[in-house]
């Protein structure tokens, strides 16, 4: 029944064109209408959602594409070619998922609500563009777009240092994209030239057909190039040090979007973009992206574990979370440069939960956020020395913050536990192809480290004595909105967490056909 719907309906166009409108008419309610812009907000948001929802019930085997030509001069074509599979939805779904609860969280929202919503849209819209575009130009514009409401978001809704902070997270993420812009050029080109008498067609699906024939050391050098974009937005270390200030100054609702789903751009892009059309040099940086995944678990474990304000702690733990994922891609690399004979079933594990690690991290990075935000807002701190016995005063502040810490340290029937067991097996199974069992010494203090930070940050904060360093007086619990968010969240976190399959049933569609290099 979808199916012959969305046959008819151009519902990928769709889903970028509703939130381009969402964020125009917020824009313009200025005055006596601004108290209405978190409605409009929430329509537009809502009925992207819907449709991102409606999504999931067309066959997952099948490509929903749409493609219509844009530029075909000067012996250049760009298209605007959507397109979605199993890994395109997921993140599509998280999106439109997360951009909705935001909205409804920000319901109090009083500091020019217009121009926040029109923030938040148009961040919708610059996400939705990445993650759907197949045309490398169109996926460098809407990479961008994603940037500039992220800065504003910071720079006029942030805390004291918003800022530095706003400028830091642009110089970091606008020069790794352009870097990025430098082997999107490169990419295309060399296909052009490989192929003579055909012109620079900027689809993902010229560049990957041409693919085969690049030269070794080209494949190299360019993976390089758009490895460094690519973790720069993860962020890996040591080009994380962006992320713990932006989060710490970003509104609530910017440190969700851009925990929960803009970070996920940089995984997105190793995956969709360099693996795709560099194979081979995919191949010849699998140890160095192994290590700068280990590294980066473990510092940002270990980093947690030295901070006091609960919203930095969970900012280090996004750069743990990440590295798992950064270990499941070269989990799945090592093993077929490794192993005697690789099996393609048993390689494109690392690839399908360092999926599923994205998607269980963007669920509950945004409860954790949330979580921060509202302890900031209303007890007027998020410092953990000055906190305790929360949980006699608020008990529904104190079960959502409870799920959300689970989730994220791994707790069995939980979203998180799925992809961090599933990304740990795939680097057992290339550690023994490389005769290096040991490294997984690394993901074992990673666990470790996790659980002794979330549990005591837990500890202090909702158990123990209430504290007598701030005043609770005066103080609420979560208010309807807020609660209906993380509730949301908190049911989906467990769904998943019991039900890994419905998720993992869309993506083993897509690592079905994803040409794992090497195999």
């Amino acid at each position: 029944m979808f199916d012959e719907i969305f046959a008819e309906i151009p519902i990928l166009t769709l889903l970028l064109v509703i939130p381009l409108i969402g964020a125009v008419a917020t824009l313009f309610m200025g005055g006596e209408r601004q108290k209405y812009a978190k409605y409009v907000a929430g329509a537009f948001s809502g009925v992207t959602l819907v449709l991102a929802i409606l999504l999931m019930f067309v066959d997952n085997t099948a490509l929903l594409s749409e493609n219509y030509l844009w530029i075909d001069a000067a012996n250049i074509r760009i298209s605007f070619i959507l397109e979605m599979d199993g890994l395109s939805l997921l993140m599509v779904l998280l999106t439109a998922l997360l951009v909705f609860l935001v909205v409804v969280f920000s319901a109090s929202e009083s500091d020019r609500p217009n121009y926040f919503h029109t923030l938040i849209m148009a961040m919708e819209l610059g996400l939705m563009g990445v993650y759907l575009s197949a045309d490398y130009f169109l996926f460098y514009i809407m990479w961008e777009v994603t940037l500039i409401p992220m800065y504003f978001m910071i720079s006029w809704y942030g805390g004291p240092r918003r800022h530095y902070a706003a400028i830091k997270f642009f110089i970091y993420t606008h020069i790794a994209s352009l870097v990025m812009l430098i082997g999107i050029f490169a990419v295309v080109f060399e296909a052009a030239a490989v192929n003579p008498g055909v012109i620079a067609d900027f689809s993902f699906a010229a560049v990957n057909a041409a693919s085969g024939s690049f030269g070794e050391v080209f494949q190299v050098l360019v993976f390089g190039l758009l490895f460094f974009g690519f973790a720069v937005k993860m962020p890996a270390v040591p080009f994380h040090t962006w992320l713990p200030d932006a989060h710490v100054e970003a509104p609530t609702g910017g440190s969700v979007l851009l925990a929960g789903v803009m970070l996920k751009m940089g995984s997105y892009g190793i995956i969709r973009v360099a693996l795709n059309a560099l194979p081979d040099g995919a191949l010849w940086w699998a140890e160095i992206i192994l290590v700068v995944a280990l590294i980066s678990i473990v510092y940002g474990a270990y980093a947690c574990i030295a901070q006091t304000d609960l919203k930095k702690m969970v900012a280090y733990s996004s750069i743990n979370h990440m590295g798992m994922v950064m270990l499941g891609i070269a989990a799945s690399l090592l093993y077929v440069k490794y192993a005697a004979s690789p099996d393609a079933s048993i390689a494109q594990i690392g690839i399908m939960f360092a999926v599923f690690q994205m998607f269980a991290h963007g669920l509950v990075t945004a409860v954790l956020f949330m979580v921060c935000g509202y302890t900031g807002h209303a007890l007027g701190t998020r410092e953990i020395p000055l906190l305790g016995g929360l949980a006699g005063k608020l008990p529904a502040y104190a079960t959502f913050m409870m799920i959300g810490f689970m989730a994220s340290l791994g707790l069995p029937g939980l979203v998180g536990f799925w992809g961090e067991f599933g990304v740990i097996f795939s680097f057992y199974v290339a550690a023994e192809a490389m005769g290096m069992i040991w490294l997984i010494v690394f993901c074992l203090l990673s666990i470790m480290l996790n659980a002794g930070f979330y549990i005591w940050a837990m500890q202090r904060t909702l158990f123990g004595r209430e504290t007598t360093k701030i005043d609770l007086s005066h103080v609420h619990d979560v208010s309807k909105a807020e609660g209906f968010a993380l509730a949301v969240l908190c049911v989906i976190i467990a769904l998943f967490g019991i039900w890994p399959d419905f998720a993992l049933g869309y993506i083993e569609t897509f690592v079905a056909n994803f040409a794992i290099p090497g195999v």
